[in-house]
């Protein structure tokens, strides 16, 4: 049985792949994810950020996401003096036509992919400004641009892309795709000038949790953001791995699931709870969990491996 490799994760951050000339993006293990969030997205990311929350992830995507909301959040907590901006991972997407709804998008449905994407990063400019005065824009930039899914061709996706890159380094520091494929993966990366620096997949059993596209991540210094974590994956949190974990640490079943796909190595992911005690409480885990494994390391290696033989990870390690 292969033995998990502590080396290849952390419990707290990671730096992302640098690109020449930009500053180094550091990511943590933890993104407060806005989708859905509404009306309430404004005092949702400013509690985030209050409980300890050091990276915010949203998108230009208007029917999912309030990114003008996600924007008003950050800036009052940068006021009351929470975060400071040079402290904070901000990553939002640019989403294609097919993601969009129809009556509200950031851009002209009918634009180039080209023109589409120098809007919808404007829009994002805007949004996530450091000050209410509508020219602090001019000094925004965005930590992480993911394109939201590959677009349907290649060609289209090159394009979004290429447009993308004319941004970086210095009003996006660095890239990522998000819905992506493995094949994808490897065409895109081996076509473009700023590598994907991560890939946002769902993490859950209709992709096979991902496996070979992880050990590709792992290879090429990519950060894995997982998604959906929690609700794709009623049976992993029910499992005896996770509980046997929530139950000796002393943290919720959510947050053990949390820790072990984290323990799976070069992994972040988003984490979308709107109650302030599970913000603190799931923020708080990850150190636990690190206690413990140096508390007791043949237990932990027992229950990682269990939970490697469920996700597959046991035959990439």
């Amino acid at each position: 049985m292969a033995r998990a490799s502590l080396s290849k994760m952390s419990w707290e951050k990671y730096s992302l792949r640098p690109v020449q000339g930009a500053h180094p993006v550091v990511l943590p293990v933890f993104l407060y994810g806005t989708a859905w969030k509404k009306d309430q997205t404004t005092d949702l990311v400013h509690q985030a950020l209050s409980a300890g929350f050091r990276a915010v992830d949203t998108a230009a995507q208007p029917k999912h996401y309030r990114e003008d909301l996600v924007g008003e959040g950050i800036r009052r907590a940068l006021r009351d003096g929470v975060v400071r901006r040079e402290d904070l991972h901000i990553q939002t997407k640019f989403t294609s036509v097919n993601g969009q709804s129809p009556d509200n998008m950031p851009y002209d449905a009918q634009a180039a992919v080209t023109d589409q994407v120098h809007a919808s990063v404007k829009s994002s400019l805007h949004h996530l400004r450091p000050a209410e005065a509508p020219e602090s824009a001019r000094d925004a930039y965005i930590d992480l641009l993911i394109l939201h899914s590959p677009l349907p061709t290649m060609a289209q996706t090159l394009e979004a892309w290429s447009a993308l890159e004319t941004y970086v380094p210095h009003r996006i520091r660095n890239l990522g795709i998000s819905n992506c494929t493995l094949p994808i993966l490897k065409e895109l990366s081996s076509l473009v000038k700023v590598k994907p620096a991560v890939v946002q997949n769902r993490f859950y059993v209709a992709t096979q949790y991902d496996v070979p596209l992880r050990a590709f991540c792992r290879e090429n210094q990519i950060i894995y953001q997982s998604f959906w974590t929690l609700t794709a994956n009623p049976e992993l949190i029910r499992s005896d791995a996770v509980l046997l974990l929530a139950s000796r640490v002393g943290i919720s079943p959510a947050a053990s699931l949390y820790c072990l796909v984290l323990g799976l190595g070069g992994t972040t992911m988003l984490n979308g709870t709107t109650k302030q005690d599970r913000m603190v409480a799931d923020l708080a885990a990850p150190k636990q969990v690190e206690q413990f494994s140096h508390e007791h390391p043949e237990l932990w290696q027992r229950i990682m491996e269990n939970f490697q033989e469920m996700t597959g990870d046991h035959v990439t390690l």
